[in-house]
């Protein structure tokens, strides 16, 4: 096989006679492999390494009404084992989406996934009425967002917030709503227990963790907002913990994160309880990384004897 045929080979995952197929909250996904928001775009830049249509789902980057700049860079910082990021959602809005990035989703024949974003409540409402009429198979409300109406305290913190978010997102649309949870909390099992109340069909966690970075030559953080975004592998024995900790707390389906690199840490994260995974910061390493988490999975199921991949989920022995 010459090189360029191995890399169009590479694009998808290989050939089994597995069962990959599982159901996040009404989702339905050829395999358990998305991609985390702000990741992975919308996946056009990633199709000629990955052909997004053989993932589970292409979860977007943020969207928010309208364009949102971002914050002053710098704002992304390599740190061991991981990254900090300080974007602060920027995106050119919902109406750009629909025109440009969702129909071509559609034409490759992905499962798209919209994170939807919004710092006032109404926001979050105005986003999911926007693409009610788009081709969009669920919707992921990140609920990290600062709270405009509140003195920008963190929706995903409180647990009044989280009850009001959701439920008036649900109230807006019967599409699929999972609901993204901060990690930066004293008690994840109460925000994800209020998610569930409110209407959610399954929530995914979690989202970055709050980090610093400091350039100790010049005295000065790294980021120009001091703080940011921490991901990668580092942070997985904490996301682990959560994901295992909110499936013995809710009932509905989970997508896990957080530092998933290799499809050993995606069994790791459907042992603990998830039903699906996302793959984040490894995409900035390795443009394939989704495709090899899936193969990673294959492999693991067929030395193992695993016919069904839903076979793993929660199959953890404590």
């Amino acid at each position: 096989m010459d090189e360029r045929n191995e890399q169009k080979a590479a694009r998808t995952p290989r050939a089994t006679s597995m069962s990959l197929a599982v159901n996040l909250g009404g989702l339905d996904m050829r395999n358990p492999v998305t991609t985390a928001s702000g990741t992975f775009a919308a996946g056009r830049e990633y199709h000629d390494f990955v052909d997004v249509a053989s993932l589970g789902a292409v979860t977007t980057k943020g969207v928010s009404l309208h364009g949102w700049e971002g914050n002053a860079s710098p704002r992304i910082a390599e740190v061991p084992s991981g990254m900090l990021n300080s974007i602060g959602l920027q995106n050119p809005g919902v109406a750009h989406l629909k025109e440009h990035e969702l129909p071509w989703l559609a034409e490759v024949g992905a499962t798209t996934i919209v994170n939807v974003s919004g710092h006032s409540f109404d926001e979050y409402v105005s986003v999911i009425e926007a693409l009610e009429d788009a081709p969009v198979d669920a919707y992921e409300v990140n609920i990290s967002c600062p709270n405009v109406d509140a003195g920008g305290m963190t929706m995903g913190c409180h647990v009044p917030s989280v009850e009001k978010v959701v439920s008036l997102c649900r109230a807006a649309t019967a599409r699929p709503l999972i609901v993204k949870l901060t990690p930066n909390v004293t008690d994840v099992t109460e925000i994800a227990r209020a998610a569930e109340a409110a209407g959610a069909d399954a929530i995914s966690l979690i989202n970055t963790l709050l980090g610093m970075a400091i350039d100790a030559r010049r005295r000065r953080p790294q980021l120009a907002r001091v703080v940011g975004g921490f991901s990668g592998p580092a942070v997985k024995p904490v996301a682990l913990r959560m994901v295992w900790q909110c499936h013995n707390a809710v009932k509905v389906p989970i997508l896990g994160m957080g530092g998933v690199t290799t499809g050993t840490d995606a069994v790791e994260f459907m042992l603990a309880g998830a039903t699906a995974v996302a793959v984040g910061t490894a995409n900035f390493m390795n443009p394939r990384a989704t495709v090899d988490v899936i193969d990673g999975i294959i492999d693991y199921c067929e030395e193992q004897g695993v016919s069904d991949v839903n076979e793993l989920i929660g199959a953890l022995q404590c």
